[in-house]
């Protein structure tokens, strides 16, 4: 990290700069969804939830919410709400 730098990196939306999370607050960058690349994270602010659906991913049935963010409404991804195991 350069010596400039004070305070936590900051994950921010794409369209309006609004901040949706801290850097630290990403578990893993190696997801992959539909449209590319997607990171998990821990926590998020800033956001707004969509209605819960049921969606078929690659991993199986899943119960998501998509996710905007809360000043442009820019659709950011989705939260997992619950999943399903096969029988």
């Amino acid at each position: 990290m350069a010596d400039w730098m004070i305070g936590p990196r900051l994950c921010n939306c794409y369209k309006c700069g609004n901040m949706v999370c801290r850097h630290d607050d990403i578990i893993s960058k190696i997801f992959q969804a539909s449209h590319g690349r997607a990171f998990l994270f821990t926590h998020v602010q800033n956001v707004v939830d969509g209605p819960e659906e049921d969606r078929q991913l690659i991993t199986g049935v899943h119960t998501l919410t998509d996710v905007y963010c809360s000043d442009c409404g820019e659709l950011l991804g989705w939260r997992y709400i619950k999943a399903y195991e096969e029988l």
